[in-house]
C-alpha cells in the first residue's frame, strides 16, 4: 500500500501532526489521527513531528509497476494537423517502445485523416482518436477525464506530453489524478536496460547541470518535453497500425470562460520549427540595430530570435526568446550576432545543425558550440552580409 500510514495503536492523539500538516489532510477522530488521502501531499512533515513514531510514508514498491505496458504520446493538434512536437515525441517514443519491446500509441482528438495519418506514419501502432472532442484549450476540462479513463483501462507504462502551454497545464493535472510523478521540460528520454525505467533528463540548477530522473515505483511514468529538442525520424509506418475511436467523457461544468485569444507576433511564428534562424543579443548595441537583423532574416527567409536580455529590456516580445526559458530550436542553420551564450541559451540551441557566431569577445561561451566563430563587430558584419545578399538579389 502506498501513501501515509498511521499506526492507530501507537498514536496518542497529541495533535502535533495536525498542526504540522500544511495541506490540512489530518484530523483527530476519537483521539486518533486520521488522514484524508485526497488532500495528503506526502510531504512527511507529520512524520517528523510525531513524538511516538506512529506515522510513516509508504512510497510503494517495484511491484506497483507490474502490468503496465506501452509508450503513449499525447498528440496535440492545431487546425486538424499534429503539432511538430507531437511528431518529435512519436519519433523518440518509437525508439523507447522498441527498446522495451512494447507498443507505441498516440492519443488525439478533434481531427480526421489529416491528423491520424501523420501519427501512423511516424510509427504509432495504435491511435486513440476522440473525434467529438476538440484538441485545444476549449475542451481542457474533459482531457484529464478522458486520459484518466484510458490510462485505467490500458495501463501504459510511459505517457509523454509536449511542453506547450496546453501540455504544461494538462500533464500535472493528470499526474495528480493518477497519483504518479511528472518530470517537466525534459530535453532527452531513454530507457534503462536493467530496470526498464524511463530516464528523463532535464536542465537543473539554472541550466548548470543536467539531471536524469526516474520514477521506479509508480506508473505511468510521465514527462513533458520541450518542443524542438528531439529530432523527427523518417516516416516508419507499422504493419497493422490502426485507429480506434473513443467516446468523450461527460463534460464537467467549465471552471473558466475564454474572453479572448492572444495572437503571437507574426515575425516569431514558427520559431521552434524554423530551418534558418537569426538571433541577436546585447552585442548589437542599441535597439535601432534590430532593423539590420530583421533585414538579414528577411533576405535569408529566416526567423528572428534573441537572447533573454533583449526581452527583459523590452526590445522584443517573449515569443522571440531562444533558450531554456524561451523557445528551444533545432534549425539547420543558426546565425548568432552579439549573443554571449549563457548556459540557458546554449541549452536552447543544442539541436542546431550548424551555428555561425559573431562576437567581439574571443572568449564568448557561444564560441564553444559554434561551427564557425567570427571575432568582430556584429553590426558591421550584419551590414556587410546584407549588402552582399541585396547585391545578389538585384
Amino acid at each position: 500500500m502506498s501513501g501515509l500510514i498511521i499506526d492507530r495503536a501507537r498514536c496518542v492523539g497529541c495533535g502535533r501532526c495536525i498542526s504540522a500538516c500544511p495541506a490540512g489532510a489530518l484530523v483527530l477522530e476519537e483521539g486518533t489521527a486520521l488522514v484524508d488521502r485526497g488532500l495528503c501531499t506526502l510531504c512527511a512533515r507529520c512524520v517528523d513531528s510525531c513524538p511516538v513514531g506512529a506515522i510513516a510514508v509508504e512510497r510503494g514498491s517495484a511491484g506497483a509497476a507490474d502490468g503496465w505496458r506501452g509508450v503513449w504520446v499525447f498528440a496535440q493538434q492545431e487546425g486538424g494537423r499534429p503539432l511538430p512536437v507531437a511528431l518529435e515525441l512519436l519519433s523518440r517514443g518509437r525508439q523507447l517502445a522498441d527498446a522495451l519491446g512494447e507498443p507505441l500509441c498516440a492519443v488525439a482528438a478533434g481531427g480526421g485523416e489529416g491528423l491520424t495519418r501523420p501519427l501512423l506514419e511516424q510509427g504509432a501502432d495504435l491511435v486513440y482518436l476522440c473525434p467529438a472532442l476538440s484538441g485545444d484549450h476549449r475542451a481542457e476540462p474533459a482531457w484529464p477525464e478522458l486520459l484518466a479513463r484510458l490510462t485505467a483501462e490500458h495501463r501504459p507504462a510511459v505517457l509523454l506530453f509536449g511542453a506547450t502551454p496546453f501540455g504544461r497545464s494538462l500533464a500535472p493535472r493528470l499526474a495528480a489524478r493518477l497519483g504518479t510523478g511528472l518530470t517537466a521540460d525534459c530535453t532527452e528520454l531513454d530507457i534503462d536496460p536493467d530496470s526498464r525505467c524511463l530516464l528523463q533528463t532535464r536542465p537543473a540548477f539554472g541550466g548548470n547541470l543536467m539531471a536524469t530522473i526516474v520514477c521506479p515505483d509508480h506508473r505511468p511514468q510521465m514527462a513533458t518535453v520541450r518542443p524542438g529538442v528531439l529530432p523527427v525520424s523518417p516516416p516508419c509506418p507499422r504493419p497493422g497500425a490502426r485507429v480506434v475511436r473513443v467516446e468523450p467523457p461527460a463534460l464537467p461544468a467549465p471552471l473558466t470562460r475564454v474572453l479572448g485569444e492572444w495572437t503571437a507576433d507574426p515575425s516569431a511564428a514558427g520559431l521552434a520549427g524554423a530551418e534558418v534562424i537569426v538571433t541577436v543579443g546585447r552585442g548589437i548595441g542599441v535597439r535601432k540595430n534590430l532593423a539590420l537583423a530583421r533585414r538579414l532574416a528577411g533576405l535569408l527567409g529566416a526567423r528572428l530570435g534573441c537572447s533573454r536580455p533583449l526581452v527583459e529590456a523590452g526590445w522584443l516580445p517573449y515569443d522571440h526568446q531562444v533558450g531554456q526559458t524561451g523557445v528551444s530550436v533545432a534549425p539547420k542553420l543558426l546565425l548568432a550576432f552579439g549573443v554571449s551564450g549563457a548556459v540557458q541559451h546554449l541549452a536552447g540551441i543544442a539541436g542546431a545543425e550548424h551555428i555561425i557566431a559573431v562576437n567581439t569577445d574571443p572568449e564568448a561561451p557561444i564560441f564553444s558550440v559554434a561551427h564557425e566563430a567570427v571575432v568582430g563587430d556584429c553590426v558591421e558584419i550584419l551590414r556587410e552580409m546584407i549588402g552582399i545578399l541585396e547585391e545578389k538579389t538585384k
